[in-house]
């Protein structure tokens, strides 16, 4: 499995629905500091089941809602969507008619967090266990080398 997209609308910076493509190859994040780097690779982390709020850069889970700004008023919702590539069927083997697959965190203010699994509401061990089972022999890291 291989990821897609990422979509991301009210997560910490991004106020607005904003996507990033990932293309085969590599796909490298360059930008200015503070233009939010660091906010896509924690949106990875979030949608796959980050539970701790320190590690998130946050006091609470709901600090990753996009806070406002003088120009922008904040937000009560943030959404991260993960699409990924599942042609080569190397996912969790009941989604394995599938060659597509997403994977949705939303958080509400003072409502928590909810998963889903293609459109289907799924606890967030589910969601998490979908990437243990998906990534199974290999192993992997997710970094950020701006900080």
């Amino acid at each position: 499995m291989e990821f897609k997209k990422i979509q991301l609308n009210g997560f910490k910076s991004f106020a607005e629905k904003t996507n990033f493509l990932i293309e085969k190859g590599l796909t490298g994040i360059v930008g200015p500091n503070g233009c939010g780097k660091s906010n896509i690779v924690e949106s990875l982390r979030w949608c796959m089941g980050e539970t701790s709020a320190k590690s998130m850069r946050g006091s609470g889970m709901e600090d990753v809602i996009f806070s406002g700004t003088s120009n922008k008023p904040s937000k009560n919702i943030a959404e991260v969507v993960l699409s990924l590539n599942n042609e080569n069927k190397d996912g969790p083997h009941q989604y394995n008619d599938l060659e597509e697959i997403e994977i949705k965190r939303k958080i509400e203010k003072d409502k928590g967090s909810k998963f889903y699994i293609n459109n289907k509401e799924v606890r967030a061990k589910d969601a998490q266990m979908f990437f243990c089972r998906s990534i199974h022999r290999r192993s992997f890291a997710i970094t950020d080398k701006s900080r």
